[in-house]
């Protein structure tokens, strides 16, 4: 098979192409190597401690209960005590009939006070934001009729009313050998 017949081959093989090792937008290249599993985690129902990892501004093309509006599209970090994190991605419909949930993430964000009136600023200001949030297993048949599970936020705390989270048990560590406190 000569290389016109390789589906494979690429032309600038044949000028000295040389595959680059970092891709800048996550595509990797076919000789790429990889390690990573599946790290997808299903968290237990609970209070967890989230930072704003990215915000996209989409439109949503409306259904039965709210039209055609647009949308933000949050991802979450979401992290227990122990230290296990998981991604989670939550739609933002700015409609009116949604506007107790964008009061919700504004006060959850540290961005709204009680009770206050606010111009909502869908900004890269809101990347590394933090607060609490109420996370849900959502159980749901996936395409192929296959029972799944997912988490979705249910609630994000109000920065004026925070719960109080556990915090990660001691870990023990034997005291060092030899060792004296001075006496004094």
């Amino acid at each position: 098979m000569n290389n016109y017949q390789n589906p494979y081959y690429h032309q600038n093989q044949a000028q000295g192409y040389q595959p680059s090792a970092v891709q800048t937008d996550g595509a990797l290249s076919w000789d790429d190597e990889i390690q990573q599993e599946n790290s997808f985690v299903i968290l237990p129902a609970g209070d967890y401690r989230f930072e704003i990892l990215k915000l996209e501004k989409a439109h949503y093309d409306g259904g039965e209960k709210i039209p055609s509006c647009p949308k933000a599209v949050v991802t979450f970090k979401v992290s227990t005590p122990d230290g296990a994190e998981t991604e989670i991605t939550e739609n933002y419909l700015l409609h009116t009939k949604m506007e107790w949930k964008l009061c919700e993430f504004f006060s959850g964000v540290g961005m709204r006070n009680k009770g206050e009136k606010l111009r909502m600023r869908w900004t890269p200001e809101l990347i590394g934001k933090t607060g609490i949030c109420k996370v849900v297993v959502h159980k749901y048949k996936n395409r192929d009729g296959e029972d799944r599970e997912t988490n979705r936020i249910e609630k994000l705390y109000p920065a004026y009313d925070m719960p109080a989270l556990q915090s990660p048990a001691p870990t023990y560590q034997p005291p060092v050998q030899g060792y004296q406190p001075k006496k004094g």
